[in-house]
């Protein structure tokens, strides 16, 4: 593999401390990696694969794709070329929840449809593994984009956890990459070589959040500071200052 570069240790950096403020891997877990084939979830499991000889915490990792239906011919068979390589075992499952999630009867939102069957399967998958621990790629952007979604469309201010108890403690999802930039991992992703897929979903360039992303891409562009300002921001609520 390429020698470790600036985006391998801003990224190992960002995952292992994380890891460490949310006590997200405990020695003994089984973790399912869901995987997309987009270079977040890509860079994940490397990252997890490749921690697991350098820390002393011990932990089984499994990996998850499914493919949506909307074609990508090939993508399973690279993924599991690439989970082959790094010693962790992939289930691949054909659906069609990106086709019901642009049914006729789903037009307003196809992303909540998709992504809530895409999630359920993920949990049933684990289960069937012995895994009590969902680890999913959302990034620091993906966390910010998340804020700004849920207040213009569902009017409240909240965001997706970096580790988060579900089912009265029976499963937790963890998003290890919650401090690192998308573009520490893009170039991550380019310097290691995965086997990154374009996303096939028709809407994926068109979809709210692509528009929550192109609002805020050029807010950065303006002030470099925006971006880890709204991130401190979350953890830095002065509830005495909002509306009761």
């Amino acid at each position: 593999m390429p020698a470790a570069g600036r985006a391998t240790k801003s990224l190992n950096r960002a995952i292992g401390k994380a890891i460490h403020d949310y006590a997200m891997v405990r020695d003994g877990d089984r973790i399912l990696v869901g995987l997309s084939g987009g270079a977040d979830s890509l860079s994940l499991l490397w990252m997890l694969a490749d921690r697991r000889r350098r820390v002393p915490v011990r932990y089984d990792l499994a990996a998850a794709y499914l493919d949506l239906g909307f074609g990508g011919e090939g993508v399973g068979d690279a993924l599991r070329e690439f989970c082959s390589r790094l010693g962790v075992p992939l289930r691949v499952e054909l659906t069609d929840y990106g086709i019901q999630g642009h049914s006729a009867s789903n037009r307003e939102n196809p992303c909540f449809l998709c992504a809530r069957l895409r999630r359920k399967r993920l949990f049933e998958i684990a289960d069937e593994l012995g895994c009590r621990t969902l680890a999913l790629g959302h990034n620091q952007d993906d966390i910010i984009e998340t804020m700004f979604l849920n207040m213009f469309y569902s009017g409240e201010i909240s965001t997706m956890l970096p580790a988060q108890p579900l089912f009265n403690g029976r499963f937790t999802i963890i998003r290890p990459m919650a401090y690192a930039d998308k573009g520490f991992i893009n170039r991550f992703a380019r310097d290691q070589q995965l086997p990154v897929t374009e996303n096939p979903c028709p809407t994926s360039k068109h979809s709210r959040r692509q528009s929550v992303k192109q609002m805020l891409q050029e807010l950065y562009r303006g002030n470099r500071k925006i971006r880890g300002n709204i991130f401190h921001a979350m953890r830095n609520v002065k509830s005495e200052y909002l509306l009761k």
